[in-house]
């Protein structure tokens, strides 16, 4: 007979084109055994203001995924995309609810686990660190805005194709990370799920004491919290520990 005693069971809904998500995510989990990560993709290759990129993450879409993660009797779902920090926090509270109503599953996305984090360590400014256009960064700053969150400097990397934001390297980012934490914000976001910004995470608090949330750490944060589970290791953001 199976046993009834398993890891805890994280469903990750992933961008097609993300080749950091998953690599990292069990960098980030390092030796331990009580949680799994379970993975389903959707057509997602480029970052953009336009309708044929916001069409990729349409809700009907992440139900489809939802439901073939369900049959993993996982214990929580995540959209671990941040397409909600442009598209508004009420298009992913939407996708949470019909995750939920067709599966009977705890859901996230990347964009509610963020404002779940500002919440939580009372997080009100912030410097935003993002592979994508000045328009996206734009986008975003003003979508934060109507949460209550005020962007007091950012920088971006003028990319939109989603495969190459994790060719980005860590003394690409190293630079722009330590302008925006000298304006002492709140915390440092690195933005986007396809980008390394947890390697640098430990040395940009130590050297600037600002607080890092990067974004595939804080989505997992987010979905072991809901599960139940333990948190993360503070090298991966101390606020998340």
């Amino acid at each position: 007979m199976p046993t009834l005693d398993r890891p805890t069971r994280i469903g990750m809904i992933v961008p097609s084109s993300n080749t950091c998500l998953e690599p990292q995510t069990y960098r980030i989990l390092g030796d331990r055994r009580d949680v799994t990560i379970h993975s389903t993709r959707i057509p997602v290759t480029r970052i953009a203001l336009d309708d044929s990129s916001d069409k990729q993450f349409d809700s009907t879409v992440m139900r489809a995924a939802a439901e073939l993660l369900a049959t993993a009797n996982v214990d929580v779902i995540a959209w671990n995309g941040t397409s909600g920090s442009w598209l508004g926090a009420a298009h992913d509270q939407a996708i949470v609810k019909e995750i939920t109503e067709a599966t009977g599953i705890p859901a996230t996305t990347s964009t509610l686990a963020y404002l779940s984090a500002f919440e939580a360590f009372g997080t009100e400014r912030i410097g935003l660190f993002t592979p994508y256009t000045s328009d996206v960064n734009d986008a975003v700053i003003a979508s934060y805005a109507r949460e209550g969150i005020k962007t007091i400097d950012h920088r971006h990397l003028d990319l939109s194709d989603n495969e190459s934001f994790a060719r980005v390297t860590d003394s690409e980012m190293l630079p722009g990370s330590l302008e925006l934490a000298a304006a002492h914000p709140d915390a440092l976001v690195y933005l986007c799920t396809n980008l390394y910004g947890a390697n640098i995470t430990a040395e940009v608090e130590a050297r600037t004491g600002v607080p890092v949330l990067d974004s595939v750490a804080v989505t997992l944060w987010h979905a072991l919290k809901l599960a139940g589970a333990p948190l993360l290791d503070a090298k991966w953001g101390r606020l998340l520990a």
